[in-house]
Order: C-alpha cells, then sequence, then structure tokens
C-alpha cells in the first residue's frame, strides 16, 4: 500500500513596490535559508498556521520579512496552485497574494530569509526579468503551458531559476496586473496616496513592455481619466508643477 503525502499549506506573497529616482516597479525577492531550497531565491514564503486565515498569514509573513505591519486592504489574493507536482518531498499548496507597498523600506532578512532583496523589473518578448546586482531571474515563459511546466518542473530546479513553481506564480501575477490596467488598476497604490500621469505612465510601460515615449500623455489622460481624481499639484520641482492624481474610490480600498 502507498503512503500518501503530508499535505501542507504554504502562504505565498508577490509584494509589490516601486522605485521613484529608477523610475522602476520593483518585486521583493527571498534568498531561502533551508533545505531543500537553500540558497536559492523566491517569493516570500511561510507555512499557514492553525490559529489565522491566509489573509492574517500573509500580512504576518510582511510583517516577519520586512518588519512592516500593514492594513489588510493592502493585500488581495491572487490564486491557488496546488497541482502534485509542485514537491516531490510532500504534497504543497500555495494560496498565493499580491501585496502593493507605496514605499521601499530598508529589508533585514527574516525567519528563514538567508538574504531578502527588491528586484527592479523588466522583460524580453517572452517573459519579465527580475534583476538585482548581478542576479537575474525570469518569469515563466509565455510559450511554457502551465500542465509542461509541472509535467517537467524537475528541469527548472536549477540556480538560475526561482524555487518550485515561483515563476509561474509570478508570471500569473504580471498577467492580472497587466489584464486590469485599464479598468482596475491597484497595482498603483505602489505610488503612494497621489501620483502624477507621468508615474501612472511608467508603471503602465513596464508591465506593457513598452518605452515611456510609446504611451502618450495626452491619449492617456483621455482613455484612463475615467479612473483618476485629481487631488492638487506637485509641489517643490522646477517648472511648470504636474496634477497629482489618486485612484477614485471605488478603485482605492485604502480608507482617508
Amino acid at each position: 500500500m502507498s503512503s500518501s503525502k503530508e499535505l501542507t499549506v504554504n502562504i505565498v506573497n508577490i509584494i509589490w513596490s516601486f522605485d521613484p529616482k529608477a523610475e522602476q516597479v520593483m518585486v521583493l525577492l527571498v534568498q531561502n535559508n533551508y533545505q531543500p531550497y537553500l540558497n536559492k531565491w523566491g517569493l516570500p514564503t511561510t507555512l499557514l498556521r492553525d490559529n489565522e486565515n491566509a489573509e492574517e498569514a500573509s500580512l504576518r509573513l510582511i510583517r516577519e520579512k520586512i518588519g512592516i505591519d500593514l492594513p489588510d486592504f493592502y493585500t488581495e489574493q491572487l490564486e491557488t496552485f496546488s497541482d502534485v507536482n509542485r514537491s516531490q518531498n510532500q504534497r504543497e499548496i500555495a494560496l498565493t497574494y499580491m501585496t502593493y507597498l507605496p514605499s521601499m523600506p530598508d529589508l533585514t532578512p527574516g525567519y528563514g530569509a538567508k538574504d531578502v532583496a527588491w528586484f527592479a523589473v523588466g522583460s524580453d518578448e517572452n517573459s519579465y526579468l527580475l534583476t538585482h546586482q548581478d542576479l537575474e531571474f525570469k518569469t515563466l515563459s509565455d510559450n511554457i503551458n502551465e500542465n509542461n511546466f509541472y509535467q517537467k518542473i524537475d528541469q527548472f530546479d536549477t540556480s538560475d531559476n526561482l524555487i518550485s513553481d515561483h515563476a509561474l506564480i509570478l508570471r500569473e501575477a504580471f498577467n492580472r496586473v497587466t489584464n486590469r490596467l485599464d479598468y482596475l488598476p491597484t497595482i498603483l497604490l505602489i505610488l503612494g496616496t497621489s501620483f502624477t500621469l507621468k508615474q501612472a505612465r511608467e508603471v503602465y510601460a513596464i508591465f506593457q513592455k513598452q518605452s515611456l515615449t510609446e504611451i502618450d500623455n495626452s491619449n492617456f489622460r483621455k482613455t484612463h481619466s475615467h479612473l483618476f481624481t485629481e487631488v492638487g499639484i506637485e509641489h517643490g520641482k522646477s517648472g511648470r508643477p504636474a496634477k497629482l492624481y489618486k485612484l477614485k474610490q471605488i478603485l482605492d480600498p485604502r480608507k482617508d
């Protein structure tokens, strides 16, 4: 009689932020300090505890990894990943969440982490790229479907790839954000309480794999102004001050 694998439920969090100086969308990755993923990089992950729900675990994960307390409306559920081939040693289900940080705090590796770093988002034809210093990781190529990936997951278990199926999870996160840019751009929460249209265009350009100049400011204002509310002007800059906007209340889960 074959024995079934022990079932564990993991919480995996895609933590987004924005670097205004570099004009880059950022993603938080952690270098693991335990087997079977020793020294490999991946998304922040924790086990779901008996005394908490998944949302609470997602926020606890942020507290433990980077020491920030966030209200729950900064975090939204992405998807559940439950393929039987996610792990060879045990049955693992991943409940995934996305969190939008309006600032990039200093990072200190938490429990189970050897290192933690912000990775800048770029892209090539079939993937998004995550880079930090001399490290670069890719999301799973658009040319590989999910079933084929899990059937050959061992082939992706190299130092050049993220742990387990995190490249796939990230691909789904990027797809979710990109597909909602024109009607529910919650990704703009990474810009803080207000933003300029240029900053919004910078975020859109990264996810749409375009240059900033390819997104015309006047056209962008016409096609997306229904998503934003004007809140003032930008102070402390030379020249004509830019207008400041925020997401309309129905789209922004934060409370004034």
